[in-house]
């Protein structure tokens, strides 16, 4: 799976775009503020239909602008194909393949699998719960379709029903309404739940060699899940807490409040340490990249075939022998790379197939 071609209208900083990727290796390196975030940014989006920044489409526009327009060809198992995606201030996105409007972000979703990391990625072990719900959740729905339609349906629920107990002291009624709520939150959060103890357990399996290898053999790293409540508990609690959400008016149960843990053992303190909490700021980095190379292998083992790596300035974040690890992992995986400078990559003798030197919301010929 590569990404083949990237074309932006109206699109941050980029009036008008077109590059062309190597299957290998693309670096694209300038001075900060120049619009290389910008370009991972917009693949991120034809793949996800969603920015990593989390991003509306109307702070995608460029300035002054209405519209915004992102046109990738994407090859897979040999195949080409055309996504189009059509971005509106005052209406949500149009997208189209090969010419074919789609209804449903799930029709794109999981087509092109990307795997984004960001110096921000960095601090996701010491983030609160917001994120690391946020880095399962985009990775399940690039692997899950069905997870993908009970998570929006159960996001979508989760905000109807936070609106009917707003307004429960006025219109007491409404209590039938939450009624049908609740049994459809309970039919979509099952499936969300369970998805989520699978994902943590494979994640685990493979997060842990991938660990140890980058602490040299000292740490052994294990992850937790914790749910907010079990798919077996959901429905009793639900029910029990009702009066409180209501008082508090909003939904206090239910996997939008689930969190995971990262637990390191070293030879020398063989008692699991939560480094959510205790861990130094160099477990937390080190775990943080762990998590981010496994999210490649996750793809390898349930596609059958490599995502697209989209690396934005992280070497400089990373100490020299991560930054080996980290490049000599890329192997023969398509990798986007945006960064300063070219000499870390000079130093370390590594392969570079293709280079784009990004000036101002441009990539002047060279």
């Amino acid at each position: 799976m590569i990404i083949k071609s990237l074309e932006l209208a109206d699109f941050r900083n980029y009036e008008n775009l077109k590059i062309e990727f190597s299957s290998g290796t693309n670096i694209l390196y300038g001075d900060n503020a120049q619009g290389k975030t910008n370009i991972l940014e917009a693949i991120y989006l034809a793949a996800t239909t969603k920015s990593h920044k989390g991003s509306k489409d109307k702070e995608i526009i460029s300035f002054g602008k209405e519209e915004g327009h992102i046109r990738t060809i994407i090859e897979r198992d040999g195949a080409e194909y055309r996504v189009d995606m059509h971005l509106r201030k005052s209406k949500s996105k149009g997208i189209a393949i090969d010419g074919q409007k789609i209804r449903k972000a799930s029709d794109l979703v999981g087509r092109c699998n990307v795997v984004f990391f960001s110096p921000e990625d960095l601090s996701i072990i010491k983030d609160g719960p917001a994120e690391r719900r946020r880095f399962m959740d985009m990775e399940l729905c690039q692997l899950d379709q069905i997870y993908l339609e009970n998570l929006a349906k159960y996001n979508k629920l989760i905000t109807e029903r936070n609106k009917v107990l707003k307004d429960m002291f006025e219109h007491p009624e409404n209590s039938v309404l939450l009624d049908v709520q609740d049994k459809q939150l309970l039919e979509y959060g099952s499936v969300i739940i369970r998805s989520r103890e699978k994902f943590i357990r494979d994640l685990c399996d493979i997060v842990d060699p991938i660990h140890h290898k980058l602490t040299g053999g000292r740490e052994k790293l294990k992850i937790y899940y914790e749910p907010n409540i079990t798919a077996a508990e959901f429905e009793s609690k639900l029910r029990n807490s009702r009066q409180k959400d209501i008082y508090l008016k909003q939904t206090t149960v239910g996997p939008h409040k689930d969190d995971f843990s990262f637990n390191v053992t070293t030879e020398n303190m063989p008692e699991e340490i939560d480094i959510r909490k205790y861990g130094s700021q160099g477990q937390q980095r080190t775990a943080s990249l762990s998590l981010k190379l496994s999210e490649i292998e996750i793809v390898k083992k349930s596609k059958k075939e490599n995502p697209v790596l989209l690396l934005d300035d992280v070497l400089s974040e990373l100490d020299s022998n991560r930054q080996n690890y980290l490049l000599n992992t890329i192997g023969d995986i398509q990798t986007i790379i945006t960064c300063t400078g070219l000499d870390e990559f000079v130093n370390n003798r590594f392969e570079i197939n293709k280079v784009f030197r990004v000036v101002n919301g441009s990539i002047p010929e060279e």
